[in-house]
């Protein structure tokens, strides 16, 4: 089995890596018969120099691997015909600016395995860079917080390390007695609370966090039923909720009556309820000033997320009282951090968790004989074809939806 690490050429560049050096050295040393190439690349949070110091071929050539790995969407002209890639292909949900990219998988009969895809048998997925995007999310909306009031200057996350200098970065500050919320429980708001837990932020239940004030930062993380509330009173469980979302709307409002910061950790399904509405921002007992919104689904279930932003430009304002983008000096202004790409910021950690996290789930695959059936689930298209479980996808690639 010859493994390819593949040089990322979409724009913006992007620095990260499925694998950094120390993990592919750990692949050739539990696995003898597969071999390992590098792509060269200059952009590469880790050097060529770095992966050849662990004996990690670097090429210029990856054409004679069976299985590339990248991280962003490969260009079309650079696909290599025959091959199975794994990258995330933003085709699972039909996206329409990659209709083409899919098309031309099918055509050049590529094996493509979006790492989206990649889920166990209860379908949970098992690699993905959410947990940094929590930890960066969280930087960002402190950051934000300072630069609204201007209170405390925080430097931009890409400018540091990695979470380490994140963490020291906000121990240094002092912050007023705020509260924070987290929606969702997965990888998204564990990295976001694994870095409020760092600053000694104080977790609180949520009867407390709803009734009580307190002379220091505190915040409470939510899981899907503590913010959303069957139509009928109903109480049943998590898998109700993603089987009938159009039962539920959000109870998410009692939060935003004491709420400074809100960071979203949630995942969000199609017909599943509006978590923070409009009229929510736009009350007059609301008291959320930044909304770092993690998961970033634009017109999706945060009402001020009206568009991602960038993390050359990540903050903007959001007016509830004309549901517009405004200064985020704005008087009347929440502040939306919305940046889609969070992880970038921190390429090096980033990389080296979703490594880890491969190494973990998906190598073993190809030398057990894919016994759990991680490789027939992720897999996409096969012989020129979707495979069944992607077939949904045909009128997408028929130009049809």
């Amino acid at each position: 089995m010859k493994f390819g690490i593949i040089k990322e050429r979409k724009n913006p560049p992007d620095r990260r890596v499925v694998f950094a050096p120390n993990e592919l050295a750990k692949l050739k040393q539990l696995y003898h018969e597969a071999t390992v190439e590098v792509e060269s690349s200059d952009i590469r949070i880790f050097s060529d120099v770095q992966y050849k110091s662990m004996g990690i071929t670097v090429t210029d050539d990856i054409s004679n691997s069976d299985v590339l790995f990248g991280v962003k969407e490969v260009p079309v002209e650079d696909l290599i015909p025959n091959k199975s890639y794994f990258f995330f292909s933003h085709t699972i949900k039909k996206q329409p600016y990659n209709r083409k990219l899919l098309q031309a998988i099918l055509e050049k009969n590529i094996d493509l395995y979006d790492h989206e895809t990649i889920v166990d048998s209860h379908n949970r997925r098992l690699i993905g860079f959410g947990k940094y995007a929590g930890m960066v999310g969280v930087y960002n909306g402190i950051r934000a917080f300072g630069i609204k009031f201007e209170l405390f200057k925080l430097p931009k996350a890409e400018t540091l390390a990695g979470k380490e200098a994140l963490i020291m970065h906000l121990k240094r500050i002092t912050l007023p007695p705020l509260k924070f919320v987290i929606t969702g429980t997965g990888k998204v708001g564990s990295g976001a609370k694994e870095i409020l837990d760092a600053i000694k932020v104080k977790e609180i239940e949520v009867e407390n966090y709803l009734t009580k004030n307190y002379t220091q930062p505190v915040y409470v993380q939510l899981d899907v039923l503590e913010y959303n509330k069957r139509i009928d009173g109903q109480v049943i469980d998590f898998n109700d909720f993603v089987d009938h979302p159009e039962a539920y709307v959000s109870d998410f409002e009692k939060f935003t009556k004491v709420t400074d910061i809100y960071f979203t950790g949630h995942f969000y399904a199609s017909g599943a309820p509006v978590i923070l509405t409009r009229e929510m921002l736009n009350a007059s007992d609301c008291k959320i000033k930044v909304v770092a919104d993690i998961s970033c689904d634009v017109n999706g279930p945060i009402a001020c997320t009206l568009r991602s932003s960038t993390i050359a430009e990540p903050i903007y304002g959001y007016w509830p009282s004309e549901g517009k983008e405004v200064d985020v000096f704005h008087p009347g202004a929440v502040v939306v951090m919305a940046v889609d790409n969070l992880p970038c910021e921190i390429p090096k950690d980033a990389s080296e968790g979703f490594g880890e996290q491969f190494m973990e789930h998906v190598i073993p695959a190809f030398f057990n004989k894919d016994k759990d059936g991680i490789l027939e689930r992720a897999k996409m298209t096969e012989n020129g074809k979707l495979t069944p479980r992607f077939s949904y996808l045909q009128d997408y690639v028929d130009g049809k939806s």
